[in-house]
């Protein structure tokens, strides 16, 4: 099977602009957080070609100077999966793409080796994403982050088959109960990488923007308002912290777990 790892950089954030160019301390020095997403995509094991999928050229010229592949996509792509699948449109011949958002440097490989077998063992399911149960301290700072007004992560809930049946940007399900840091929960921090099959892909920007995609602001919705079936395959952190950076103050967060990697 071959696999193709695409990591869309849009510089337009609107909540975070310049976001892909954005300098992260850790124990190799200062690295942006595209050249670090980069890094994290080229040590997986499974993935036969991996390119920066961007409209700026400043992340062009960054990408391609540290000796990242580029391919340009039009400024109309609504959000990464559109990007992509611009990308699988020029690069064609793949049997599965890989959309390994630019904001998770932290995403460790084995989170993408098992998201490319889970798609390739569920023949039911056209795309997968990857969940992470959140221990306590996870789930206490993302409720946290929504006290305070802001977003840390999306949280998924899917049923007894691991299908998908939402995502969103509350911690769902609710929980009443308090937690320690170290206590397992039933909260699942979804990880912002996606599976494709081609097809599936393929028919992603053609169809309209549903209500829920629209209120969420999030992408893997509009698959799942089109009937389309979305693997959630849990992945294990083995001792490793995951954070994504959607917000100025994740930088000092992400700075503190790069460094407790070395």
């Amino acid at each position: 099977m071959s696999v193709l790892i695409a990591i869309p950089a849009r510089y337009a954030s609107s909540r975070y602009p310049g976001k892909p160019l954005v300098s992260l301390r850790g124990p190799d020095g200062e690295k942006t957080l595209i050249r670090r997403s980069w890094e994290a995509a080229m040590q997986v094991r499974s993935a036969d070609r991996v390119v920066v999928a961007t409209d700026d050229a400043r992340i062009r010229d960054h990408a391609q100077a540290f000796g990242a592949e580029v391919v340009m996509t039009s400024g109309s792509a609504q959000n990464g999966t559109e990007r992509c699948a611009e990308v699988a449109a020029q690069l064609t011949g793949f049997d599965m793409v890989v959309n390994l958002q630019g904001d998770a440097p932290l995403t460790p490989h084995w989170f993408v080796e098992d998201l490319i077998a889970g798609l390739a063992a569920d023949a039911a399911a056209e795309i997968a994403t990857p969940v992470l149960r959140c221990d306590g301290r996870a789930l206490n700072g993302l409720l946290a982050d929504r006290r305070a007004g802001r977003v840390g992560g999306t949280t998924a809930v899917f049923d007894a088959q691991m299908h998908g049946l939402y995502f969103s940007k509350e911690v769902i399900p609710f929980t009443a109960q308090p937690y320690a840091d170290a206590d397992p929960t039933p909260v699942f921090h979804h990880v912002g990488v996606y599976a494709y099959r081609p097809s599936a892909l393929a028919a992603y920007p053609s169809w309209p923007i549903g209500p829920l995609e629209r209120l969420e602001g999030l992408e893997q919705l509009r698959f799942l308002e089109n009937g389309r079936r979305l693997l959630c395959v849990e992945v294990q952190a083995k001792g490793r912290q995951f954070w994504e950076l959607n917000n100025p103050s994740d930088v000092a967060v992400i700075e503190a777990m790069l460094a407790a990697t070395a």
